[in-house]
């Protein structure tokens, strides 16, 4: 019998890590979109923001409010940090200092009103995140581009595109210019913190040292010129301890269902949320806590048993930490989702990932925190038999995509 081989690439010919060999199909999710590809990726992108943005100026659809965070509170904050300070034993200003730079971004578009601006903003990073998908792999650009419009139009009117936009890049700059990728997540920390996971999957070796050290400097650079800018730049610091239990986080939902037994805890609006307030509250936050607490160690172990990288380690890595900390969190908004969706994307650009049943998971859970706000606010509220069943499935479903995910993590990189 004949064994036939294939011989050995010519000197200065190897193939880059991804890329098809000659004559070869490109990989799933690897290559990035082809000319029609690209059109009709496109056409659909075009057709879905048309259809958030009617949502968003009619802003009709179950609790009306979902404009109102750009035109009074954004706004607001917008206008105390004009004067040079950041808000001051504000409750709802739970951000880091770089968050600063998002809301004031809006006014170097004078010509627009501040709600205007912010939505052109937001469009124009959504656009990014898509053609940078595009770029890196087709099968990622189109989970975002389809995921995104389940959250209706909630995602232009809150700024979490924005920094899921910086950790998209983040993570999609890390293998080929790890000082870029490790900026960009730094830069991402100083607004909404969560970024900095992107870091967490890096290779041993000198990509990681470079990865780290550029975060850390674009951090404390950042923040230098905020504290010499802005007045009360940590304040944020002091109104994370104090917050309680919202009624979409895990704990809540549980809490939700206790009230249906005959607990005697009621929701309250505070700290810029909806939470409970009873007995037994404080406890359940203090779980939460803990069981933060021991994803943080689990996510250190994985790094130190680790050894073996493929290309998408570093997205399946980052991406079973934010759902981790999701699910753990005593806050789980709808928002959240679209830092999910993001890294859910980013893991289909490459055909190495683990992630890929767990990244469609974000589909149905993003369609039923529509559902939960703003379509059936009142029934999550009112805990009525319907708002229970959607906190309960869409959090379940958050809870077996963490728990897969680590699964599927460590199989791949850490079991023996």
């Amino acid at each position: 019998m004949t064994t036939h081989r294939t011989a050995p690439p010519a000197h200065g010919s190897a193939r880059v890590p991804g890329t098809a060999l000659p004559g070869t199909r490109a990989p799933l999710g690897a290559g990035p979109a082809r000319p029609t590809q690209a059109v009709a990726l496109g056409a659909v992108w075009a057709a879905t923001r048309i259809g958030m943005l009617l949502l968003l100026i009619v802003d009709r659809l179950g609790d009306s409010g979902v404009a109102g965070e750009v035109h009074t509170l954004y706004r607001h904050w917008y206008e105390q940090l004009d004067q040079g300070a950041f808000p001051l034993n504000d409750v709802t200003w739970q951000y880091p200092p770089g968050a600063a730079l998002v809301f004031l971004f809006p006014g170097t578009l004078p010509w627009l009103t501040y709600f205007q601006a912010f939505v052109a903003i937001t469009l124009a990073a959504d656009a990014v995140v898509t053609l940078a998908l595009a770029r890196a792999g087709v099968h990622g650009a189109w989970m975002w581009v389809c995921g995104l419009p389940l959250l209706l139009h909630l995602p232009f009117a809150r700024y979490d595109v924005q920094v899921t936009a910086l950790a998209v890049l983040a993570l999609l700059a890390m293998r080929g210019r790890p000082l870029l990728g490790g900026t960009l997540a730094g830069l991402g920390a100083m607004v909404k913190v969560w970024p900095l996971l992107t870091l967490l999957g890096t290779p041993r070796g000198r990509t990681t040292r470079a990865a780290w050290l550029s975060a850390a400097a674009s951090a404390v650079a950042l923040l230098a010129v905020l504290a010499l800018v802005f007045t009360h730049s940590l304040d944020f610091l002091r109104q994370q301890g104090a917050r309680g239990v919202q009624i979409e986080s895990l704990g809540g939902t549980a809490l939700q269902l206790a009230r249906k037994a005959g607990w005697p805890g009621t929701v309250r609006f505070q700290y810029g949320a909806f939470e409970f307030i009873g007995p037994y509250v404080s406890s359940v936050a203090r779980l939460s806590l803990l069981l933060t607490a021991a994803a943080l160690c689990w996510l250190l172990l994985w790094r130190v048993r680790a050894r073996r990288w493929s290309a998408a380690t570093p997205f399946d890595a980052a991406f079973a930490a934010v759902l981790l900390f999701t699910v753990t969190s005593r806050v789980i908004s709808p928002q959240y989702l679209v830092w999910l969706l993001g890294l859910a994307a980013v893991c289909l650009t490459s055909r190495h990932t683990t992630q890929r049943p767990v990244a469609l998971l974000m589909l149905p859970a993003a369609a039923l925190s529509a559902l939960a706000y703003p379509l059936l606010y009142d029934d999550v509220l009112g805990g009525t038999p319907l708002g229970c069943l959607i906190t309960v499935v869409r959090n379940g479903l958050l809870v077996t995509a963490a728990l897969l995910s680590c699964r599927r993590l460590w199989t791949a990189t850490a079991a023996r």
